[in-house]
């Protein structure tokens, strides 16, 4: 199959810079959509930016301006730079990807990574 994995994850205080990494591994035909969702504690996973093949971009209002989401297709992976951190910023971080496979027929499924905790001091 296939898994994605998740890295860049930290403590930072309030103003500072992260960059998260995710690479899709396994018998994958093509990657389609890809992007990031976050979980603060007591909250619901709620999506952060999100990046089609062709590079088009969306974004939680709560991080237009602050957050880039973009992709390396050659290398399977997504990342997402988020500046100007803040405290309410701290949560687990999900990469998610749509891959397709082909096994006598083309199959595309949602997969997510394991989760990176990001942490905002202020």
């Amino acid at each position: 199959q296939a898994q994605l994995e998740e890295s860049g994850g930290g403590l930072v205080q309030a103003g500072g810079s992260l960059r998260l990494s995710c690479v899709a591994s396994g018998s994958i035909f093509s990657i389609n959509a890809m992007g990031w969702y976050r979980q603060a504690p007591g909250k619901q996973r709620e999506l952060v930016a999100g990046i089609t093949t062709g590079g088009n971009t969306n974004y939680a209002d709560s991080v237009k301006g602050r957050f880039t989401i973009s992709r390396d297709n050659a290398k399977n992976t997504v990342y997402l730079q988020m500046n100007s951190l803040k405290p309410e910023d701290t949560a687990v971080y999900y990469c998610n990807a749509d891959l397709t496979f082909y096994r006598g027929a083309y199959i595309t499924s949602r997969y997510w990574g394991q989760g990176t905790q990001v942490t905002v001091s202020s």
